[in-house]
């Protein structure tokens, strides 16, 4: 290691230390602001969403695959007032994770979702890859979807679930995040649906089914 090798190690650390320093700074200036925005669940009911407490990031925290970070960027990406966007669907549709239907004459296809907020999407599409991990029903929504739909929409369905979630979380101030279980569709499959389904893809492949009730 020469001298000019010592030199630009030294300036890489350099650059290093200013940018932990204007992280350290911004980190602070976001703690401030959410602290100023701060109220409580008496001065404000569901659906005004004019004003949030702190305790909100917390919560969005509590979101599989969202951490604090995450949820700081969707906070500052989609606003605190909850009252432009009537619905979970409105919000959702505004950042482009809803299926578009494309129609030509008679003819209706679906079509891409569209390009939506880049730092939102991109925020959202961390927390789907880390919420496809785990043993949650988000886990198991992304395990169902990409089987029959692949990789990227199972990720998008995914992250629409969780804005949906934030969207209730900034409507409801004393609103938790519930896990539904990775079971969820499972416990509540009804059996008659999965019979059709079957007996639908067993005749799809040329088989002529009939079915005979088991006896105890």
């Amino acid at each position: 290691m020469t001298a000019p090798h010592g030199f630009m190690c030294r300036m890489l650390l350099d650059t290093v230390d200013y940018l932990t320093v204007q992280i350290d700074k911004l980190t602070a200036r976001i703690t401030v602001r959410l602290a100023e925005l701060s109220t409580t669940e008496d001065d404000q009911g569901p659906g005004q969403g004019t004003l949030i407490p702190i305790t909100d990031t917390e919560r969005l925290d509590e979101i599989p695959g969202v951490g604090p970070s995450t949820a700081q960027v969707i906070l500052a990406e989609i606003g605190l007032d909850m009252t432009v966007f009537p619905t979970a669907g409105h919000l959702v549709s505004w950042a482009k994770l809803s299926p578009r239907t494309l129609q030509s004459g008679n003819m209706n296809t679906s079509g891409p979702t569209g390009k939506g907020n880049p730092w939102l999407r991109g925020a959202l599409g961390e927390a789907a890859i880390s919420a496809a991990s785990t043993d949650t029903f988000l886990g198991a929504r992304y395990r169902r979807i990409v089987k029959r739909r692949g990789h990227m929409k199972a990720l998008v369905a995914v992250a629409r679930s969780i804005l949906v979630s934030v969207w209730h979380f900034m409507n409801d101030p004393s609103a938790r995040y519930r896990d539904l279980g990775a079971d969820f569709h499972t416990r509540n499959l009804d059996p008659h649906r999965k019979s059709r389904d079957l007996v639908r893809q067993l005749k799809a492949l040329g088989h002529d089914v009939t079915l005979t009730p088991a006896t105890a």
